[in-house]
């Protein structure tokens, strides 16, 4: 019998001008060294954007104000399978910062890697909203 997905949250932080926060995958955990956005898996009875902001003050100390949902995605890893829930803000307090020892970079065309594999589609989808944004500030 096969497990049920495991649900995490996934945020994209988003600036006025489309930039993105990736997060690089720390020392001792599966694909160490990839980017991915943000997030983690989701408590028994948490809910998934209260998941979503507890991960970000855990990871980032970042205090996410309002996230809208964008998409989920399943995935099935060597390691585990996976129901990626994604929300993007665009709204938050504070800076980023490394609290679990990992590398981020803020990007607009994105130019790290190896991105984990879930992540790749989503860059097309998010090139099309960046597009959208750029027509409306037009």
């Amino acid at each position: 019998m096969t497990k049920p997905p495991i649900d995490v949250a996934v945020g994209i932080l988003m600036k006025p001008n489309g930039d993105v926060l990736l997060g690089q995958r720390p020392a001792g955990k599966p694909y160490e060294g990839y980017w991915e956005f943000p997030g983690g898996k989701v408590e028994v009875g948490e809910d998934i954007l209260a998941a979503l902001k507890r991960e970000f003050v855990e990871e980032l100390g970042v205090h996410i104000q309002t996230a809208e949902p964008w998409c989920g995605v399943e995935h099935i890893y060597p390691h585990a399978h996976v129901r990626l829930h994604f929300y993007i803000s665009r709204n938050w307090q504070g800076e980023p910062q490394s609290l679990e020892d990992q590398a981020f970079a803020w990007q607009g065309s994105v130019a790290v890697s190896p991105l984990l594999p879930a992540t790749i589609p989503l860059l097309e989808w998010l090139d099309v909203l960046r597009a959208e944004l750029v027509v409306r500030q037009a």
